[in-house]
């Protein structure tokens, strides 16, 4: 992976700031100058802070970001750091380790690897790692301290959707599958993967209960059949709802090739439920952003005039 191609992958994260006062202090390391730039609350915001936090928005930004800027976004973690203590919110070492660690899965790394490529740019891996614990902490204290004004009712939401033209009363469906496995290992050819699509379509012609799908695949060598999962139409993906709303109840979906083998899914069951269908469930997850937002806005705002802010 170049690493042009690894930091196009981070442009659609904010980009983290550096811890105050960090130092790199040893026999043979460097050591920064640390001119404070800032005090907020007693917590200094250095000029190695900025400078850390301005590489990282331009490198995921590929935007020079103005120095005032850049400041502002530094006070506000300092703040949010400030008011989560308070009340007691206040994530440990490991638990930003984790945070940072799914980033690097998600982006198909490894934590050291994303590491390595910060660090290869100029950019110590603590800086993004300051940003994650600031969103950790923001993100518990205004969904646990407005949790009732951030709920959406069902009125709003057919309110909403009337408003810009869309149809609510579209059926949803609750859906009792299986899923099934018929396993090829990696390192077989494609002639293994051929074999058992071909065993995969001749089970399927044979199975008519979920019942007769556990006897078979059970029996059946390098084959897996899971436990009954439920999922609503809105927790389903398009393409897989179109195949389970032609499937009958009992029978198997298409065969599909994955990274695992052949994959099927067993339908067990299907009703029709009250519950979200998928434009609801769009319509519903945009408006509980929008009052995040507006209330996370509005919570900083009031955080932020109650600061000690001393600049030079």
């Amino acid at each position: 992976m170049t690493m042009t191609t690894l930091f196009h992958r981070l442009c659609s994260l904010r980009p983290p700031c550096a811890l105050a006062l960090a130092v790199l202090v040893g026999a043979h390391a460097p050591v920064y100058a640390q001119s404070v730039a800032c005090m907020i609350n007693g917590d200094p915001i250095t000029n190695f802070d900025i400078e850390q936090r301005t590489k990282l928005n331009f490198l995921t930004s590929h935007k020079q970001m103005p120095r005032q800027e850049v400041l502002n976004q530094l006070i506000d973690e300092k703040v949010k750091i400030k008011e989560g203590k308070k009340f007691g919110v206040d994530p440990t070492a490991t638990d930003v380790d984790q945070s940072f660690g799914g980033m690097a899965s998600r982006m198909r790394i490894t934590p050291d690897q994303l590491a390595k490529s910060l660090e290869s740019q100029g950019i110590r891996p603590d800086t993004l790692k300051a940003r994650l614990k600031a969103e950790m902490v923001w993100t518990s204290l205004v969904r646990g301290r407005f949790k009732e004004s951030l709920q959406v009712g069902e009125k709003d939401v057919n309110a909403a959707a009337q408003e810009s033209g869309e149809k609510t009363e579209t059926e949803a469906f609750e859906y009792q599958m299986q899923p099934i496995i018929l396993i090829v290992p990696r390192d077989a050819g494609s002639g293994a993967t051929d074999a058992r699509r071909k065993e995969a379509e001749a089970l399927r012609e044979r199975v008519q209960s979920c019942g007769e799908a556990n006897s078979y695949f059970r029996s059946i060598q390098r084959a897996v059949i899971k436990e009954t999962v439920t999922r609503t139409s809105a927790d389903i993906p398009g393409p897989l709802r179109e195949l389970l709303d032609k499937t009958p109840i009992g029978h198997l979906t298409p065969p599909e090739v994955t990274k695992q083998g052949v994959e099927m899914v067993a339908l067990c069951g299907r009703k029709a439920t009250t519950v979200d269908t998928p434009k609801k469930r769009e319509i519903r997850e945009k408006m509980y952003t929008q009052k995040y937002e507006a209330k996370s806005k509005s919570y900083l705002q009031e955080t932020r005039k109650a600061a000690m802010i001393e600049c030079r």
